[in-house]
């Protein structure tokens, strides 16, 4: 009951809300451009490809996946699996969404350091996000606050992972946009729907950031005032 009961909760809805909020301009901003076509004709497919093949990249397969906004690139099987919305769809949204996963591949590609780091960094955080929240609580349970702390800490491992993300997503979405515009696949008022699309998206992994901040400034909270008790 302590600790789903307390006052801190608040920052638990804070996020919640900063998240609800970031992922409903990402669907309103998809939706909207999803109804501008491409006057090239290029779709989601057309542009990941030909983005990957500029770059050299022709061992890396573009596939259908189902579900809605499901797109991702996935290095381990070298594919780039775009969604229902995306695949075939010549509209804008659906080409800068293509474009910004073909953006993650050439990033894997060259080497680029934070994709590296978050890459390296995926086992650890898997096991800190399983195990973190089990300790905490039974730290406050048991009045063991360094047991309490451990949790704390492995928690903010998921932080840490999210702000190396950041950048890794952002510079994907850089990468689109410009290869968008010196390909000339979009003309310059498609090309601003498009930006309009990654920024949006963008905005979530931001929440994401600032959501798990209040969370584990809630956890910070709850043990000082547990410790104090």
């Amino acid at each position: 009951m302590f600790y789903y009961y307390d006052p801190t909760y608040i920052l638990v809805i804070i996020g919640f809300v900063l998240a609800l909020f970031a992922s409903s301009g990402v669907q309103r901003a998809f939706k909207k451009y999803s109804k501008v076509k491409c006057l090239r004709g290029y779709t989601g497919y057309d542009a990941a490809r030909k983005i990957l093949d500029d770059n050299g990249l022709y061992n890396i397969k573009v596939e259908h996946v189902s579900g809605n906004l499901s797109d991702h690139f996935d290095p381990s099987a070298n594919v780039i699996r775009l969604s229902d919305a995306t695949y075939s769809s010549n509209s804008v949204a659906a080409i800068g969404v293509a474009a910004h996963e073909a953006g993650h591949a050439v990033q894997h590609a060259e080497g680029y350091a934070p994709i590296k780091i978050r890459n390296s960094m995926v086992p650890v955080v898997n096991i800190c996000s399983t195990i973190s929240m089990p300790l905490f609580i039974l730290g406050l349970i048991l009045g063991m606050t360094g047991l309490a702390n451990l949790g704390i800490i492995l928690f903010s491992g998921a932080l840490l992972f999210q702000v190396v993300t950041l950048p890794v997503e952002f510079n994907a979405s850089t990468r689109a946009i410009r290869i968008l515009s010196t390909s000339s696949m979009l003309e310059e008022d498609e090309l601003r729907g498009a930006k309009k699309v990654l920024r949006a998206a963008a905005m979530t992994y931001v929440a994401a950031v600032l959501s798990t901040l209040l969370q584990l400034l809630r956890l910070v909270i709850l043990s000082n005032s547990r410790r104090e008790d």
